[in-house]
């Protein structure tokens, strides 16, 4: 059963939800033939639940939705993009322990916070 927070991201709603995105966003690029995708997807699934209200957490199949990875020249799935105003401010290709998963967002959120307090996007 699909997880309610985590965002299903398209080549039409990825704009909308990501690039214009007031927070965070973490976006898993991966197919459904890929093992490893398959493997990380509960621990991306938890990191939505998380993490909702400070981040955004979406998948994006990369079959269906071949634009957005070329867009980002994703060569190699599972890839992790965190994007916050509109540009990747950090990569992860391969799949991560959920701890540093979840180590990875906090660290962004905590530079989010300092850069809202500073009044910089």
């Amino acid at each position: 059963m699909a997880n309610p927070d985590t965002l299903i991201l398209t080549d039409r709603n990825f704009a909308a939800e990501v690039l214009d995105s007031d927070v965070p966003v973490l976006v898993d690029f991966w197919a459904a033939w890929c093992g490893p995708c398959r493997a990380l997807a509960p621990s991306i699934d938890r990191l939505a639940t998380a993490f909702r209200g400070r981040a955004k957490v979406g998948k994006l199949d990369i079959d269906a939705n071949p634009q957005m990875a070329r867009a980002f020249g994703i060569r190699s799935i599972p890839t992790l993009l965190l994007v916050r105003g509109g540009k990747v401010v950090d990569q992860v290709i391969g799949a991560l322990p959920p701890a540093q998963l979840e180590a990875l967002l906090e660290r962004h959120l905590g530079a989010a916070d300092r850069a809202a307090m500073e009044g910089r996007p």
